[in-house]
């Protein structure tokens, strides 16, 4: 008999900061969007919402630790 591979725990702080989109890609948030954004433009302001996806080297890296 084969001996069972042990399962990987999800990472509970990276999972509350990115999220797995339907198509697999992992949405992550955007930098510099807490506070001091009043001297940012608000067009820059409001591209900051739709967030970003993670790289494919990150995501490589990234959906071992999420569990995907």
């Amino acid at each position: 008999m084969k001996a069972k591979k042990n399962k990987l725990k999800t990472h509970k702080g990276t999972s509350k900061v990115m999220k797995v989109r339907n198509s697999g890609t992992i949405k992550i948030g955007v930098s510099a969007n807490n506070h001091n954004t009043g001297k940012q433009t608000s067009s820059k302001r409001r591209n900051k919402r739709k967030g970003n996806s993670l790289s494919n080297s990150d995501y490589k890296r990234v959906k071992t630790i999420l569990g995907k």
